[in-house]
């Protein structure tokens, strides 16, 4: 782990307190290119209604039309679900920076096997903050993973 992954993951978690204190998930997510801030985001499935406004999905919207995504790294608080993770593919992002998969260790085998250079950073903070969320809110959680 960089100490820029470090401080970049750090904008993500702040993404997903902000979730949370909104009523959401907890999940964060920032795109950044040559170590700047372009898009930013959380899941917001409950706050909108969405059905797929994954913290993933809010930093790729917010950081609206890219010419190119080759050049990006994507941070997120969580291993990205199949659908984030195939927009990561579909975009060509080649690296993916994650705080934590013990709590969901959905895809980041799926993006390895394309090409994706995926970090777990592993920090405890963003494990507790998933495990507190699921232990009080299984129902939003279940449905968010479409369980």
């Amino acid at each position: 782990m960089t100490k820029t992954d470090r401080e970049l993951m750090e904008e993500a978690l702040t993404e997903a307190r902000l979730g949370l204190a909104e009523g959401g998930i907890p999940i964060g997510s920032i795109l950044v290119r040559a170590g700047a801030i372009i898009g930013r985001g959380h899941n917001r499935r409950v706050q909108k209604g969405s059905a797929i406004l994954h913290g993933e999905m809010d930093a790729f919207e917010n950081a609206g039309r890219q010419r190119t995504y080759r050049d990006t790294v994507l941070y997120s608080t969580l291993a990205p679900c199949w659908m984030c993770s195939g927009t990561i593919v579909q975009f060509k992002i080649p690296r993916v920076v994650i705080a934590e998969d013990v709590t969901f260790p959905c895809a980041p085998e799926f993006l390895r096997s394309h090409g994706v250079e995926v970090v777990d950073l592993d920090l405890p903070e963003a494990v507790a903050m998933m495990r507190d969320f699921i232990a009080k809110r299984p129902e939003l959680w279940n449905e968010d993973i479409a369980e």
